[in-house]
């Protein structure tokens, strides 16, 4: 039964090539659909960026068995590689050099996908039905027929906006010009237009702390930028990680670094400033926590929106999709990653049983299953396309068990912070000379007299 099975995988990033060689070890066929002219088209707008994961975590052990007869050489398992690295040594190789080469369609935007046949409404035979995958390339529409759809496309192309309600911010489409999204190049191809300029960046995730980091060192090689950041929540202490507590150490690294770099006065912190408003007025953009003459608001050159990402469903209107009405993930999977109840990137491993939607053999994997939690590693998409590709070929056994352990944050105390990377930075910085003191608020308590600011 599994040979004649065709899969359609949705995205050739780094989950839906992995998805594609599982399914091929099955003696199955993948088709994979990439919107993008290459394989690892996403990945392609971070290149510049460091992955928090060594090469341990980035690649796929099915992947590995595909490409090991080509002559390649697997990274050192202990190095941090950048996204272009990734490409470099991983997504190209797997994309270009193995038997995948031939069964990547690029350039090939998913448009629909729903039951031959079948509305949404209409349950009677419903499940022998095959999938109809319809997609647009160059050469028009087109549409395929699978027996199972895994869909991998990621939620790069989906960020949040910069309202804090969810919401656009008015103003905010008027003024896309002098907006970015994400995590853009200030050190490289996008210099030109951060050098020199004053810079906010909202978002309390690495992204947004990642994109502060380069902007002081910009900053620092005397250009005169001048960065701003803009947080909704009023703690700025919860975006300085695990620090040394962190497995991954690059992100506890980077953690600790930009808590130093607010300690010394090298960012300007606006806490609890909720985005409602943008407008332009002279080139420049005013943002503003109120859409009306209340509420603060700051002038700034350029805004980047580093807030997150969210899933589009938009091509999946006739699947039986069950998801999460506030994470936008699949029922079984959001209480282990709602970021409500999460501090920690460690999530319970997790395949088929909790990403199948009630569309027998469609499943959602990767960031996209993911939805709007932020704590989803590269490795947990690895483990769930391995138990999603046995459940297709009807190895219930090998879907059900677990073959993944994931590195633990360090991220799990009070508001975020762990030992000394919570005392460099809290409260106005670290204590000057009272040893006792857990940070400078506290010591000028305590020198007053008091019992001390509570910090501790």
């Amino acid at each position: 039964m599994s040979e004649a099975k065709r899969v359609a995988i949705i995205g050739a990033g780094p989950v839906g090539l992995a998805a594609a060689a599982h399914v091929m070890e099955r003696g199955m066929t993948p088709v994979v659909l990439e919107a993008g002219p290459e394989a690892g088209h996403s990945v392609r707008q971070w290149q510049h960026v460091q992955l928090f994961s060594p090469w341990e975590y980035n690649v796929d052990k099915a992947a590995a068995r595909l490409l090991s007869p080509t002559g390649w050489n697997s990274p050192d398992p202990h190095v941090y590689p950048t996204g272009a690295e990734l490409l470099e040594r991983y997504i190209e190789p797997l994309a270009t050099k193995t038997a995948l080469r031939d069964l990547i369609r690029t350039n090939s935007r998913v448009t629909a996908i729903g039951r031959l046949g079948f509305d949404k409404a209409k349950t009677k035979g419903r499940e022998a039905a095959p999938f109809e995958v319809r997609f647009q390339n160059g050469k028009g529409p087109e549409t395929l027929q699978a027996d199972a759809v895994i869909d991998a496309s990621g939620t790069w192309a989906s960020p949040n906006p910069a309202g804090a309600g969810g919401l656009a911010a008015i103003g905010e489409r008027e003024a896309q010009a002098k907006i970015a999204y994400g995590m853009p190049d200030v050190l490289g191809k996008d210099r030109a237009r951060y050098a020199g300029k004053t810079v906010a960046v909202l978002g309390g995730g690495h992204s947004a702390i990642g994109t502060l980091t380069d902007l002081v060192t910009l900053a620092q090689q005397g250009s005169g930028t001048r960065p701003i950041w803009l947080l909704r929540s009023s703690n700025p202490e919860k975006s300085f990680g695990g620090g040394a507590n962190d497995k991954l150490a690059a992100r506890g690294e980077l953690g600790a670094r930009f808590a130093s770099l607010v300690a010394s006065g090298q960012v300007q912190v606006e806490a609890g400033f909720p985005v409602a408003a943008v407008t332009q007025a002279d080139g420049r953009l005013r943002v503003a926590t109120s859409s009306t003459c209340c509420g603060r608001s700051i002038v700034v050159d350029e805004l980047v929106v580093a807030t997150g990402f969210r899933p589009d469903f938009g091509f999946l209107s006739e699947i039986r999709l069950r998801l999460d009405p506030a994470i936008d993930a699949p029922v079984a999977l959001a209480p282990l990653i709602d970021p409500n109840e999460h501090s920690c990137g460690n999530v319970r491993p997790h395949g088929a049983r909790e990403l199948e939607q009630d569309d027998r053999g469609f499943y959602l994997a990767g960031m996209k299953a993911y939805g709007r939690a932020p704590t989803f590693l590269m490795l947990t998409g690895y483990e769930q396309v391995r138990s999603i590709a046995a459940d297709i070929a009807g190895d219930r056994e090998a879907a059900e068990r677990v073959e993944l352990e994931l590195p633990e944050t360090g991220v799990c105390t009070r508001g975020g912070v762990e030992g000394s990377v919570g005392a460099s930075g809290c409260c106005g910085g670290p204590a000057k000379r009272d040893a006792s003191a857990c940070c400078a608020a506290d010591e000028s308590a305590k020198k007053a007299g008091a019992a001390g600011c509570g910090c501790s």
